[in-house]
């Protein structure tokens, strides 16, 4: 069964009902009417209907206060499906996952570059056909895409790995398959899947920066997505940490991008000359493995995202700040440089405290947050 927008569920009344079940279930009727200022009936019909949609149950935690035990509410997780995409540099990636952001099944497809923007439709569309042959009525699809994303049409405006613009991903996947689709930048999916389902506790602003073979950066404020007037925020790779730096692929000099993604790690090698260049990865299971070398050329990328990272401190001044992607997991390398730059930079004390952890989600952490997507749509 295939399922449309879910126009049902979008009154301003089930909204907040869904939401305070998703985050405080299992919760009574009672107790809801009573913290959202909502009459007891309206609370009865909302919840009547949304059981009748399945996406609520009724469960038996509930502790009675003398009298009648209250019948509690939880969310139904398993009542319908997510489609999550993770597309490129490299592979697309697939998932279905349920409404509490668990996998059950996924798909990949490694991309064959240089690649047109049809071809790249194609394997997009052969990658969640693969996944799709559910039994659960799928809400829709959320796409996480690299580079500038044009997000109320869905539209791939500049994909720079793939050297492809104005893809219409969104206009193609609904056509093909009759789902709504959600399409974002991968960074500021990432961002979102964090915020969900990262188990960060009540934050209301949070960085997330996805390092790998670029640099992007997602900025929860308010518990919302930020995304700019023109969609560009959270493009922090191309902030310039050194004005005679070498040159970056846009252009400019010492962009943050030529000193820590993974690329730029390897290039950093002197002897990077041999048979079979250096990836990032072999450079950190040297470093591991006890050279010096490595270890300092991890650091040292560390210190540049420290740098980074204060900046961004000074601007946006998060509660939290995430890193995911390939390059995190050097962790043990680069996450004390970067906690030490910006104890040692930033203006106050407070500021030189910004907790900075490394995603629990992950390497799915991308592909749950274009399922989070779909979820923002539902419950918000």
């Amino acid at each position: 069964m295939r399922q449309g927008s879910f126009q049902w569920m979008k009154s301003v009344n089930k909204s907040t009902i869904l939401n305070k079940i998703r985050k405080e279930g299992p919760i009574s009727r009672a107790q809801i009417a009573r913290e959202t200022s909502l009459t007891p009936p309206t609370v009865s019909s909302s919840v009547k209907e949304l059981i009748e949609q399945k996406i609520v149950e009724e469960s038996d935690f509930g502790q009675s206060q003398g009298g009648r035990k209250p019948t509690m509410l939880v969310i139904n997780n398993q009542a319908f499906s997510i489609i999550g995409v993770d597309a490129g540099p490299e592979s697309i990636e697939c998932i279905v996952a349920d409404l509490a952001g668990k996998v059950l099944k996924r798909s990949e497809t490694k991309l064959q570059l240089p690649i047109a923007g049809q071809e790249f439709i194609d394997v997009l569309k052969d990658c969640i056909e693969e996944v799709l042959e559910t039994k659960d009525p799928v809400i829709g699809i959320g796409v996480a895409m690299h580079g500038v994303v044009d997000v109320a049409a869905g539209t791939s405006l500049y994909a720079p790995n793939l050297g492809l613009s104005n893809i219409p991903i969104k206009e193609e996947l609904e056509k093909a398959f009759g789902l709504e689709v959600k399409v974002e930048n991968d960074a500021r999916a990432m961002a979102l899947g964090e915020y969900w389902f990262g188990n960060h506790g009540e934050v209301e602003s949070m960085l997330a920066v996805n390092v790998g073979s670029g640099v992007g950066a997602g900025l929860i404020i308010d518990g919302k997505l930020y995304h700019g007037s023109s969609d560009i925020a959270g493009e922090i790779g191309h902030m310039t940490i050194d004005l005679h730096g070498e040159i970056c692929e846009c252009g400019n000099r010492g962009c943050l991008q030529t000193f820590v993604t993974g690329p730029a790690i390897a290039r950093k090698v002197a002897d990077n000359s041999v048979e079979t260049p250096l990836t990032a990865e072999k450079i950190f299971e040297g470093a591991i493995g006890g050279n010096d070398e490595f270890a300092a050329i991890l650091i040292e990328a560390g210190r540049a995202m420290g740098v980074g990272l204060t900046n961004l401190i000074h601007i946006v001044n998060p509660e939290k700040i995430i890193l995911g992607g390939g390059v995190s997991k050097a962790e043990r390398f680069i996450l004390p440089a970067i906690r030490e730059t910006i104890e040692a930079s930033a203006l106050t004390p407070a500021a030189s405290r910004t907790k900075v952890e490394v995603s629990k989600l992950g390497d799915d952490a991308t592909l749950i947050g274009a399922v989070t997507l779909l979820l923002v749509d539902v419950f918000e």
